[in-house]
């Protein structure tokens, strides 16, 4: 028997979001929007205990009204809306649970939500409701009307295995194929298939195609920066051309090894890095980006982008202690005329991808700590998702060894199509078609399951039941089970998988990253022990297979042979490529530059780069597991920025803390890639800094996202990203731990602009000593830490203005003594805040620290030879303003040296003021002081409906 059962809260805010996004494409006629979600239920279950299950699980009776065995009464026109057949649909899993959990017969649940449209709709209106803001057709399926319910099958396999004649087809044929199967493989790598299989006398099975395609993708093998390149760089000084046969990524590893922390644990080859944080625990920090799913579909894309970096924490037998997250986006007031065909608006993939990070971390219970939001018209096409976690660990917890005769086990999420061609579909550009190819890339996340299989890694590392353990990802099995087989070799039943609805071919069971599972290495002896933990906690386990010892990888399905090809073929056969790059310094500009006002200073507080990131941060638990020292917002009113987070792992002894921070700036990146590279490096160390981190121990990750690496200028940018880092990383001293590369970025040939995050993790030796942007007093002075630059390209001033400039800000010589003074001054208790200066340079810091605290200041702007528009904004790197009460201005001072002054002092009034020394007029004499009320300020960087109009006349 099914039964529907609605719920409905009729002060539901999703309704009323609906209605304003509405207005925003177009349709002024919606007036009420109700949402109600609808679950269908088939079992045997009584009237009774359908009534108990919706008391105690489905509704809250203060707020909620629901319609048991019936269909709520229309009001206006309805829509309803629900994930397609087979896609993970968490809400009804949990449900099935709580039912079992009840003591209620077994059940099976389909969920949907239904809209009622209130208002003078026309059709085209609701259509486009319907479109823009109801469903996404990638993963949903919607009607007018009620929607029936579509219960999946028996979940059994087709077990039909296809081989796939290669020996006559021609290049053509080849490159045909590998469109058309989404293998994302280029001639020379087809070429490479279709010659080992001709020597082995046979045609390779469907599977055996996708296992190579997977475990050669871009995301995978990271063939990019493996490729020997040739780089032809031309500056001012004349052509200079770089070769770096070993390729790219070597040249990260060297820097790290040439450097060798000893509270280095582990880089560059594991799922996550690894770095000491006291006696006894390590400390484990991963970035990924999720962008090509997320720009299909946002809420799904972000979620499974905080389901699989958590996952890469696990990975490294760490327990997940919180997340991060960095948001490129098109900008959100993008008029719906300009949007290319195939793209969602930019403000439907912000308000998605907000959601999917939230929906993740906060039912895992980890805080959302640190990230960053920007906005730039590069990124309308392809939006970058960057997710983050970090983990704990024992010292010394992590086994990497499988051993021959181990036990090949799956913990966690069933299979299902959902999932397929992940790592090939993001290894390739995108255009309006891409939806209708690759839909099945993009899933659902389930975290509950992941919550579970946390515990279970937890437990079974503390009893050393397993020898090795890596997650499942990108390329699902295949993936996972041969990278940690490729030593010894495998043997695979597919038969035994879980799937989650019938229907699927071996390749696809083999091959599909559906979310939340991990493998492990586990001796037979210890099997039992696993069984009772998984038991206990509700995790399925499967014993897909066995460690060989043959260097093979042998895959079936029952009694169908489905992958049989040797590890070093599949591992070492792929062919290396040979790129070339250019990249061309741009032609200095003469910038005219506008006189500097209190409008000024305003609009910079207004962008949509600086202004308050609350309405997303708000989404986010930052405060559960109660280890957040610093939170992102700070002060009174907790609505000033603060530079990075501070975390007390629970359980740990003594007051020693951890800090993550980043550092991004793109826009610097379009004129010199190379300087961007080494201003986010020094970016990401001001905000550690700045809270009170060591600069003596940072260990950086790098994530680039890039377009296609086969055009010379894509690559040439590149290379010259690369090239910073490594440069970065010798003057910094700090070791890259773990980095990503996205490639493809690109919609209809259109790139992004290449962008890398560096993210930093590090320690403050005292949390008690930590300090955030809005802990300044009355009467306290302000110093400013750096000199100025007059250099302003790349910066927000020039995109805001419109200045054209070129020539971005030079890194720092020497940085480490400014960095070290700073910190010894915060340990020694001598400062009270401290805040960076990048977007907006000092108008923008000093501004933000007034309405972290909610007081006024008055400080003089040195303008060192500049323009006071340039002074007043320029971003120079290695520049801090700190505060400091006067009666320890001598030791400031001291702690400081040259490398500081004097800025002015924390007042009691309501305005923030600056003051513009003019030398050339004479000592003393001012230029027309900038007064700007604390209260304007604190309007201007709260963020209205659509932000702010570029290049107003300041």
């Amino acid at each position: 028997m099914t039964v529907r059962i609605d719920v409905t809260a009729p002060d539901d805010p999703r309704g009323a979001s609906v209605v304003a996004n509405a207005r925003l494409v177009g349709v002024d006629g919606l007036t009420t929007c109700r949402v109600t979600r609808v679950h269908h239920i088939d079992g045997a279950l009584s009237a009774e205990e359908l009534d108990r299950l919706c008391r105690e699980v489905l509704i809250d009776p203060v707020v909620d009204e629901a319609v048991i065995d019936g269909v709520t009464p229309a009001q206006g026109r309805v829509v309803e809306v629900a994930l397609m057949p087979g896609a993970t649909d968490p809400d009804a899993r949990e449900l099935e649970r709580a039912a079992a959990n009840l003591g209620l017969p077994e059940i099976r649940v389909v969920t949907a939500r239904r809209y009622d449209l209130i208002g003078d709709l026309s059709d085209t209106d609701v259509a486009t409701l319907t479109r823009r803001l109801l469903a996404n057709d990638t993963i949903e399926i919607s009607t007018e009307g009620e929607l029936p319910a579509e219960f999946a099958g028996a979940a059994s396999a087709d077990v039909r295995v296809d081989d796939v004649p290669l020996a006559e087809l021609s290049d053509d044929d080849l490159l045909r194929l590998s469109k058309d199967r989404v293998l994302s493989l280029d001639l020379t790598e087809m070429q490479a298939i279709q010659a080992h299989f001709a020597g082995e006398g046979r045609a390779p099975t469907d599977a055996e195609l996708e296992t190579l395609a997977q475990t050669w993708s871009e995301h995978c093998v990271h063939k990019t920066f493996r490729a020997r390149i040739n780089l032809t760089h031309t500056s001012s000084d004349g052509e200079v051309t770089v070769s770096f046969h070993d390729g790219l990524l070597p040249a990260l590893r060297e820097v790290t090894e040439a450097l060798d922390p000893p509270w280095l644990r582990s880089a560059f080859v594991d799922d996550a890095g690894i770095v000491a944080f006291d006696d006894h625990h390590d400390v484990a920090f991963k970035v990924e980006t999720h962008n090509h799913p997320s720009a299909l579909e946002p809420f799904g894309g972000a979620n499974t982008g905080v389901g699989g970096v958590v996952r890469d924490v696990i990975g490294v037998s760490a327990r997940p202690i919180a997340c991060t997250d960095v948001l490129c986006f098109g900008p959100a007031d993008l008029p719906d005329d300009e949007l290319p065909t195939g793209v969602l608006h930019p403000r439907r993939i912000r308000d998605g991808v907000v959601a999917g990070i939230g929906d993740y971390g906060n039912k895992l219970g980890l805080p959302t700590v640190n990230g960053a939001v920007l906005y730039d018209p590069g990124y309308v096409g392809n939006p970058l998702v960057y997710c983050g976690a970090l983990g704990i660990l024992p010292h010394g917890s992590h086994p990497t060894e499988p051993q021959v005769g181990d036990r090949i086990i799956s913990l966690g999420g069933r299979v299902g199509r959902d999932g397929i061609h992940g790592a090939t579909f993001s290894s390739a550009g995108m255009d309006a078609s891409t939806v209708d190819h690759v839909g099945s890339a993009v899933q659902i996340g389930d975290p509950i399951t992941e919550k579970g299989l946390i515990e279970v890694i937890e437990r079974a590392r503390d009893a050393k039941l397993y020898n090795a353990i890596t997650d499942c990802g990108a390329g699902g099995f295949s993936s996972s089970v041969g990278e940690m087989g490729e030593d010894l070799g495998v043997e695979v039943d597919l038969s035994v998988v879980p799937l989650k609805y019938p229907g699927l071919q071996p390749w696809e069971i083999w091959s599909s990253d559906a979310q939340e599972r991990t493998v492990i290495a586990v001796p037979p002896a210890n099997l039992e022990a696993l069984q009772a933990l998984c038991d206990a906690w509700d995790v399925e386990v499967t014993d897909l297979g066995r460690f060989t010892g043959d260097q093979r990888l042998v895959v079936r399905h029952g009694d169908t042979g489905v992958v049989d090809m040797p590890m070093a073929f599949l591992h070492d056969g792929i062919p290396r490529q040979e790129l070339v790059g250019a990249w061309t310094d741009p032609a200095p500009v003469e910038v005219t530059t506008p006189v500097p006002t209190a409008a000024l200073v305003l609009q910079l507080l207004a962008h949509p780069n600086v202004a308050s990131k609350e309405d997303i941060i708000r989404r986010y638990d930052h405060e559960v597991r109660g280890g957040t020292v610093v939170r992102p917002y700070v002060g009174p009113e907790a609505d000033g920025p603060a530079d990075a987070a501070v975390l007390k792992p629970l359980g740990t002894e003594g007051h020693k803390a951890v800090v993550l921070s980043n550092g991004i700036c793109p826009s610097v990146g379009r004129h010199d890639p190379h300087a961007m590279a080494l201003l986010a490096m020094d970016e990401a160390v001001r905000n550690l800094v700045a809270v009170g981190g060591d600069p003596d121990q940072v260990a950086v990750l790098d994530n680039f996202c890039w377009g296609d690496p086969t055009k010379a200028d894509r690559l040439g940018s590149l290379v010259r990203a690369v090239q910073g880092c490594t440069d970065g990383a010798r003057t910094y001293r700090m070791p890259f731990i773990s980095g990503k590369d996205s490639l493809f970025n690109e919609f209809d040939g259109e790139a992004i602009p290449g962008t890398l995050l560096i993210s930093a993790l590090g320690l403050v030796p005292d949390l008690r000593r930590a300090v955030d942007s809005a802990g300044m007093q009355t009467g306290d002075d302000l110093w400013l830490v750096g000199a100025n630059e007059g250099a302003l390209g790349g910066s927000l001033a020039s995109d805001l203005f419109d200045l054209g400039a070129t020539r971005v800000p030079t890194s720092l010589d020497d940085p480490l003594p400014r960095y070290r003074a700073i910190h010894a001054a915060i340990c020694d208790g001598k400062v009270t805040a401290a805040h960076d200066c990048s977007e907006g340079g000092l108008a923008v810091a000093v501004s933000e620290m007034a309405i972290a605290a909610r007081l006024g200041v008055s400080v003089v702007v040195p303008l060192d030879g500049l323009d006071p528009f340039t002074a007043l904004v320029n971003e120079a790197p290695g520049r801090l303003v700190l505060s400091a009460a006067p009666e320890h201005r001598d030791a400031v001072g001291a702690f400081l040296g040259d490398h500081g002054r004097r800025l002015g002092e924390v007042t009691a009034g309501d305005d923030i003021v600056f003051h513009l020394l003019d030398p050339a007029q004479g000592a003393g004499s001012n230029l027309e002081p900038i007064r700007i009320p604390l209260a304007d300020a604190v309007s201007a960087s709260t963020p209205g409906p659509s932000g702010p109009t570029k290049g107003a006349t300041p």
